[in-house]
């Protein structure tokens, strides 16, 4: 596979953004909510990709972007898990229907989980899609007890 994997750019929030509103779509989230969400998402990334605060991995493929995973740095309190008050939250992780089940996820995941290492970070998140879970899991990823509301 030739595949290279490169670091995200601003220019990039487009391709990203069709990558995350392909992963709800195929999640099963309603079109109306997906195209809602979409815009603002795209201002949000731009923006966090500007400052720093969104670090996104692409993968390439004779010049196309197949897939991509971004990770969001967290400034939290440490707690029993970690002493670093920096955590990674990963996101956006998408392959193209044409280049799954050859082991792209995985090379993006590891490479996310390498920057989170090369910038002190010991603690990740995400939230598993039923798709991505097994290998998550494989990966060493365990379940935790997030629970959430809405607000009106």
């Amino acid at each position: 596979m030739s595949i290279t994997l490169r670091r995200a750019h601003t220019d990039d929030v487009d391709r990203i953004g069709h990558h995350r509103d392909s992963m709800f779509r195929e999640m099963g989230i309603s079109e109306d909510v997906v195209a809602a969400a979409s815009a603002p998402a795209r201002d949000w990334l731009a923006s966090a990709l500007a400052d720093g605060r969104y670090v996104g991995v692409l993968a390439h493929e004779k010049g196309a972007v197949v897939g991509g995973v971004g990770v969001l740095w967290l400034d939290l309190p440490p707690n029993m898990h970690t002493t670093v008050p920096r955590r990674g939250y990963l996101l956006n992780m998408y392959i193209e229907p044409s280049h799954r089940r050859r082991g792209l996820a995985r090379r993006l995941i590891e490479e996310s989980l390498a920057v989170c290492r090369a910038s002190g970070v010991d603690s990740v998140s995400l939230h598993a899609s039923d798709a991505g879970r097994p290998l998550y899991e494989a990966l060493g990823f365990t379940a935790t007890t997030e629970m959430r509301i809405s607000l009106p």
